[in-house]
């Protein structure tokens, strides 16, 4: 797999490493803590499946917008996969609900904007999902819609602060078992008790 692309991730290209965390800045979840792994409520595995609840702490005061990115850096490719790209977020403590549509977003990989459910492949060690939030000293001049390189290209030289949180998701292995109804005889199940 050519995945483990951390070179590559919005991080790595945009902050500074003294400026990860600073101030206090900092984004957690209801939904799990730094490592823990991703509920599957919020992947492929799923139906109805949405993006997980984010809570951040009050960014720089220098900070004009905030930038949200959720990339996937052990995918098996040459950069990150991009899960999310979000921005327009007001420059203080704040929210994004479960399922929340955010102000703004881009295309992540797939080519849609919306939240890209993680869906490793079966077989695979478990993947990191690596949610990134960056304060801005001026408002993204983007149209929803944009692209990676877009974001970055409008990102790079304006971020104040970072901060970052992770989860990891492995897909369970499907035996074939659970679920498959081909072979079940429903006459033979005795559906009264009796």
């Amino acid at each position: 797999m050519a995945g483990n692309t951390r070179a590559q991730l919005a991080l790595a290209k945009l902050a500074k490493p003294e400026i990860l965390g600073k101030g206090g800045f900092r984004l957690t979840s209801a939904a799990f803590k730094q490592g823990d792994e991703l509920d599957p409520c919020f992947t492929a595995d799923e139906e109805d499946a949405v993006a997980p609840p984010l809570d951040w702490s009050a960014p720089p005061s220098e900070a004009a917008e905030l930038v949200l990115i959720v990339e996937d850096p052990d995918a098996p490719s040459d950069e990150p996969f991009c899960h999310w790209l979000v921005w327009g977020l007001a420059p203080q403590q704040g929210q994004l609900l479960e399922g929340e549509v955010p102000p703004r977003v881009g295309k992540n990989s797939f080519g849609n904007s919306e939240w890209a459910l993680p869906a490793p492949p079966q077989g695979d060690e478990a993947h990191e999902y690596i949610f990134q939030l960056f304060a801005l000293d001026l408002p993204v001049a983007l149209m929803p819609g944009a692209g990676r390189d877009e974001l970055f290209a409008a990102m790079e030289g304006h971020v104040v602060a970072a901060t970052m949180l992770s989860a990891n998701y492995a897909r369970a292995e499907n035996d074939g078992e659970e679920g498959d109804w081909d072979d079940v005889d429903i006459d033979s199940i005795d559906f009264d008790g009796n």
